[in-house]
């Protein structure tokens, strides 16, 4: 290839970062972090299920879910279906009309019969979208416990710093009982821009809900300081922090909530 050839090329290829960047949308708390399960849905002719995050996080970590329960951390990849709920996996590990949380029996999902209005338990989950009721829901739901970033959402840590929160990390009859790990320690990312102060990694915050099997080794396959690299490119397209953050954990326009200063 020429030289010139390849200036042009590299040209090009440079054009995209000099560009402004679009904005990035803020999802209000209410919609944030929600999945919709839908794999099997349109065969089925129901409609598909709506989970939100939301209305689990106060009560389970997310290792529990993740890791003992099995749903991946990649959307689309479970593939849970009526068959699999009722028989104990996915949503089945809870939803079975018997499991007890917090001393109330969770209702039982997926009925045998296929049909939605023959069961009130299926309209829980199998029902049309409807914004003023989740809008209603939420603010019910948040009463009472912090908010925080651009959003406004709940303050998933300091809500369960401060005891307003407990979630739980242990399922009868799906997890193993275990101690858990200790680590406490804290990491400091260097920043690659001057003008953005740097990460202070917290691995004791994390390991609150995460455990350590949530990040190693998917995620992170080393712990070895150093040995993974990343950048914020990788994290706003889904990878390494992005595989949680700014889809279920707070969004990545609360800068300060990481880079522990104010933007320069």
């Amino acid at each position: 290839m020429s030289g010139p050839r390849r200036l042009l090329l590299a040209a090009l290829a440079l054009l995209p970062l000099a560009w402004p960047a679009p904005a990035r949308d803020v999802v209000p708390p209410q919609r944030y972090g929600r999945v919709v399960l839908g794999s099997f849905t349109g065969k089925a002719k129901v409609p598909a299920v709506a989970f939100d995050h939301w209305r689990h996080r106060a009560l389970f970590t997310c290792r529990l879910c993740h890791v003992d329960v099995g749903f991946a951390m990649t959307a689309g990849a479970t593939k849970v279906s009526a068959s699999t709920n009722r028989g104990g996996f996915h949503c089945g590990a809870c939803h079975d009309g018997k499991t007890q949380v917090r001393g109330k029996v969770v209702f039982a999902s997926c009925s045998e019969s296929g049909r939605i209005d023959e069961s009130p338990a299926c309209r829980r989950c199998h029902a049309p979208s409807d914004p003023p009721r989740l809008l209603q829901d939420y603010q019910a739901f948040a009463e009472g416990l912090p908010r925080k970033g651009i959003a406004g959402g709940v303050d998933w840590e300091e809500a369960e710093a401060t005891g307003k929160i407990r979630p739980l990390d242990f399922l009868e009859g799906t997890s193993i009982p275990r101690k858990p790990l200790k680590m406490e320690k804290e990491i400091t990312i260097e920043s690659r821009g001057a003008w953005m102060a740097n990460v202070m990694f917290s691995h004791r915050k994390h390991a609150v809900w995460n455990g350590c099997e949530v990040c190693h080794p998917e995620i992170y396959p080393s712990t070895k300081s150093g040995s993974v690299k990343y950048s914020m490119f990788q994290i706003a397209s889904g990878e390494s922090c992005g595989v949680c953050h700014d889809r279920v954990a707070f969004p990545l326009a609360d800068c300060e909530r990481c880079h522990l200063a104010p933007v320069r």
